[in-house]
């Protein structure tokens, strides 16, 4: 039988070429199953697998792999790699060298475990898995935390593969790691040389290099060397520096990496060195890596890693994490109760001697009852109680002076250090509370709550405030109606006993309460409740005067209105429960009744009413109306108490029916809206609706133009009879009849206004404005407002009658004719005038003085009266001005008289209306003349030429008592001024 390889080669051509036919008598069972499933992969891999496991020459199995190698088909070239490959663990036996403490969670060793199938999937279990566990990866790790005995410990790791729960195994072996000291060190003076590392094996006719599977073992340095530095270490060299120039170098941290420089290596010689004494609590350890590469600097070996580990020196001593530990443990505890831990670290190698710390007491204070109350695990630091005896009552505290040592607790060679630990005794209720008396006792007022009424004290020996201290009382007896009630004082630890409930003097006069007193805890284990614990408390009632209270409260009666004033309603009494205090008597009175509609006798309480009930009224609600009477005793101190009458008033027909509204408005249309109305009545049924609508007999013209019309009991339709009515308000009277018996009829008037309505059917703005009228605060005002402007009117027209009649009064007694004024006559001279304003002063003027651009004509305000407004201040004038310039002088003079309110008219002309009596212008009889109007001779006005004839005329003819013997101040002034001014200027 002939199979295929796939290659086109026959099975036995490939047997007898490579000699297979040795190799399969030794897989004969591989080698049929794998060819009836026609599969060369898996034959290959079944006969290399035994070929090779079986210890047979390599040759047997080298054929088979240099024909796969040289065929470099894909399928069974993969298949023959697997041949290379074994799925298992890579040793039957690991051992493996670990500190004394194991943490939980740290990594111990990392299995190598070789999975020759990608798609496979293993995972890790231990034999002890509470102490040890495996990872996914192969890492196994602590489960706990433990320190390691010195004897070796085994387990065995097994993998199973997850879909054909195939399983390899392999034992574990973990060694405590030895103790390394200075001096073991120095005795190393070897200098250890490290080999890249190569193998050949020899193939057909040419040699291959391999490099070996093998780990380069740590290099172990103590910290703190001494030196002589720098030291040797190790040297690394290249199997291949004899037939080529190498160079070697380091990298990692150490050395080309912070902190750089610790280790250096020579180039040429491979030597490693270090520098500078380490120091183990910095850098436990360093990882680097050796290089050697040609003078051209091409790579020639592959890296290899080298691990120094710095070993360490007990170079520093235990340290307490705290100074002063505190912690509490209960009186009365039991032998190896737990107290606390304390913790101590050491910067040295937790692992090894140097790191291992023991703990020990070195002192107990107070030594009562006891010296030592207290014992500690040495290993743990754990503190427990190694004696019976602890008692708060009389000791509170203890101090322990703890002390670790590193070196397992070797007192010769270990380091120490001591912190101090302070235990406090906590209490447990081992003393129960204890009554002060057996019998407390106490009073309390009848009726009265909230009082404490008695108060009793208890001792108890724990510690205060705590709840093995705290009371709390409890009834046994005395009260089945729960009237008292004990509260607990929290500061003074009293039982604090308060009536609850109102008690009656009547009823209950005296209690016995029993009492007993716990803790907020129960006692401590064999600890009893002594007698003491229970007390009795006698509770006496005092009798007070009572409230009188009505009987029944409130009363209900039942009582029809309408009832006249004057009558019997009820009898509405109380009663007084002090039976046992003197005779008392009870007087009544109305508290509240707010219609006043009742009255009660103050002897027999029998009330009577007042005025007639009504139901409808407004203090009424829901047929009922409530007063309040007192009844009052005069006992000491007087009391009283109040009692509710009810009265529910039954309705009778005295209420008529109405119309509502009152008011409606229709549109004046061809058919006119209906109007709906409705019938109200205060009273209730029966006495109420359904109601019937009529409208009178007279006037005949009411039914003439309307008709109404029921449309249910309590509404009804008006219409209008007509087709057409005038717009208006009307008045239309209804005749209401509810259904009481006897019934009750009124008649309403129902407004009914008629009104042109726009499309919407509201009445239009035209109408209403018709229909507005004016109310009387706004006939009031525009009365007033006229009165107000006929005043005004009047007072106008007799302003001007006043003002027409002082003209008349001012004018001239002389006639119209000789008014002198209107005969004045203009020379041409220059002097007084009252026209000739404009006076030429250049002839005035000094030559010398005189600047041809200053001669200016100068405008003269003309001053008649005196002026109103406020007086203007001017400039003062010098005493001796320089008449320099008469013109301005004089000019200047003449503006200050003008603007001067105050100042005489000495430099104007005053025109007088009137010089009779009562003129405001002075008499001119003030200037001097030599002689009177009766010695003057006035025939030289004749001579003065024809302008003064008129003067002459009045003066010189006819005799003195014919003409006025005074001449007119107004010409005589005027010629004053004229021959004053003329004198001046001349």
């Amino acid at each position: 039988m002939r199979w295929g390889s796939g290659t086109g080669e026959p099975f036995e051509l490939l047997v007898n070429q490579f000699g297979l036919g040795q190799i399969l008598p030794l897989c004969s069972s591989s080698c049929m199953f794998y060819m009836k499933r026609r599969s060369w992969a898996r034959l290959l891999r079944a006969t290399g697998h035994q070929c090779c496991s079986s210890g047979k020459p390599a040759a047997l199995c080298g054929n088979l792999f240099s024909w796969v190698t040289a065929k470099g088909q894909a399928p069974i070239k993969a298949a023959c790699e697997g041949i290379l490959c074994k799925t298992g663990f890579s040793e039957d036996v690991y051992n493996a060298v670990i500190s004394r403490s194991v943490r939980e969670g740290q990594s111990l060793l990392n299995a190598r475990f070789r999975n020759c199938d990608e798609n496979r999937k293993v995972r890790f279990e231990s034999s002890k898995p509470e102490d040890f566990a495996a990872g996914e990866d192969g890492v196994i790790y602590a489960a706990r935390s433990f320190q390691l005995s010195t004897d070796p410990t085994e387990f065995i790791l097994y993998a199973k593969d997850k879909e054909t729960q195939e399983e390899w195994q392999m034992t574990v072996k973990l060694t405590l790691e030895p103790a390394f000291t200075e001096d073991s060190v120095k005795d190393q003076k070897k200098i250890e040389e490290i080999v890249f590392p190569w193998q050949e094996y020899k193939h057909s006719s040419h040699l291959k290099r391999q490099k070996r599977d093998w780990v380069i073992p740590p290099i172990n340095l103590p910290e703190n060397s001494r030196g002589p530095f720098p030291q040797e270490l190790v040297r690394i060299r290249s199997d291949r520096d004899k037939s080529l120039s190498l160079r070697y170098s380091v990298t990692g941290p150490g050395a080309d990496q912070p902190p750089t420089g610790i280790f250096i290596i020579n180039p040429i010689s491979g030597q490693l060195s270090v520098t500078k004494p380490l120091d183990r609590e910095q850098i436990a350890s360093f990882h680097l890596r050796a290089h050697a590469v040609d003078v051209n600097g091409n790579q020639v070996e592959n890296p290899i890693d080298i691990v120094i580990n710095v070993i360490d020196m007990n170079d520093n001593r235990p340290e307490f994490l705290h100074q002063v530990w505190n912690g509490t443990v209960a009186e009365g505890s039991k032998p190896g109760t737990y107290v606390m831990t304390v913790t101590a670290i050491d910067a040295d190698d937790p692992n090894a001697l140097n790191g291992m710390l023991r703990y020990r007491i070195l002192s107990q204070a107070p030594s009562s009852p006891s010296p030592n109350m207290f014992t500690i695990n040495n290993e743990t630091g754990d503190i427990i109680t190694v004696a019976a005896g602890l008692d708060r009552e009389k000791v509170q505290q203890y101090t322990l002076i703890i002390q670790a040592t590193d070196m397992e607790g070797n007192p010769t060679y270990g380091l120490s250090n001591t912190a101090t630990a302070v235990i406090t005794v906590t209490d447990v209720n081992d003393n129960p509370p204890e009554f002060t008396a057996m019998t407390f006792y106490g009073e309390v007022p009848e009726n009265r709550v909230d009082v404490i009424v008695a108060n009793l004290t208890v001792t108890d020996k724990d510690q205060p405030h705590t709840p093995a201290w705290n009371a709390v009382y409890r009834m046994t007896g005395g009260d089945p109606t729960g009237r008292f009630t004990i509260f607990t004082d929290p500061n003074s630890n009293d039982g604090l006993v308060t009536v609850v409930k109102p008690i009656d003097f009547e009823t209950n006069r005296m209690f016995v309460l029993t009492v007993a007193a716990e803790n907020q805890v129960p006692l401590a284990k064999g600890i009893q409740h002594p007698p003491q614990s229970t007390a009795t408390v006698s509770i006496t009632v005092i009798d007070v005067n009572e409230s009188p209270y009505f009987v029944p409260n409130p009363k209900l009666i039942r009582q029809e209105e309408g009832l006249l004033a004057g009558n019997l309603l009820t009898s509405f009494t109380a009663q007084d429960p002090d039976r046992y205090m003197q005779q008392t008597t009870l007087r009544y009175s109305k508290l509240s009744d707010p219609a006043n509609w009742l009255k009660i006798d103050p002897v027999n309480g029998q009330i009577t009413t007042t005025a007639v009930l009504d139901r409808e009224s407004l203090y009424v609600q829901n047929n009922m109306y409530n007063a309040t009477f007192l009844a009052s005793d005069n006992g000491i101190p007087p009391m009283s108490g109040t009692g509710t009458l009810q009265i529910y008033l039954l309705d009778i027909n005295d209420n008529a029916p109405q119309v509502n509204p009152k008011e409606a408005t229709t549109c004046e249309t061809p058919q006119p809206n209906a109007i709906n109305i409705t019938a109200t009545d205060p009273d209730i049924d029966p006495n109420a609706g359904p109601f019937a609508f009529e409208l009178p007999d007279s006037p005949a013209s009411i039914k003439r133009n309307w008709t109404i019309i029921r449309i249910s009991g309590d509404h009804a339709q008006l219409s209008l009879r007509l087709r057409f009515l005038e717009a208006g308000i009307y008045d239309v009277p209804v005749i209401i009849t509810d259904s009481g018996n006897p019934h009750a009829s009124s008649t309403s008037v129902l407004k009914v206004k008629f009104c042109q309505c726009d499309i919407n059917g509201d009445c239009t703005d035209i109408d209403r404005i018709v229909g507005a009228g004016l109310g009387t605060g706004a006939i009031i005002a525009i009365l007033l407002c006229i009165i107000i402007l006929l005043i005004l009117v009047l007072m106008f027209v007799v302003w001007m009658k006043r003002r027409d009649k002082e003209r008349q009064a001012k004018q001239l007694l002389i006639d119209p004719e000789d008014d002198v004024r209107d005969n004045i006559l203009k020379y041409d001279e220059e002097g007084g005038g009252e026209e000739d304003q404009d006076y030429d002063l250049s002839q005035l003027q000094q030559p010398d003085t005189v600047e041809p651009d200053a001669i200016k004509p100068v405008g003269i305000r003309r001053l008649d009266e005196r002026p109103i407004h406020a007086e203007p201040q001017y400039p003062v004038r010098s005493a001796a001005p320089h008449p320099g310039d008469i013109g301005d002088f004089i000019n200047e003079g003449l503006k200050a008289a003008d603007n001067d309110p105050t100042a005489p008219p000495y430099d104007s002309l005053l025109v007088f209306d009137y010089e009779g009596s009562g003129s405001t212008a002075g008499s001119l009889s003030s200037l001097n003349s030599s002689s009177s109007g009766g010695e003057q001779d006035y025939d030289y006005l004749n001579d003065w030429g024809p302008r003064f004839k008129k003067l002459a005329d009045m003066y010189g003819g006819g005799n003195a008592q014919d003409f006025p013997t005074r001449v007119p101040e107004k010409h005589h002034l005027k010629r004053t001024q004229e021959d004053h001014i003329s004198s001046e200027c001349f």
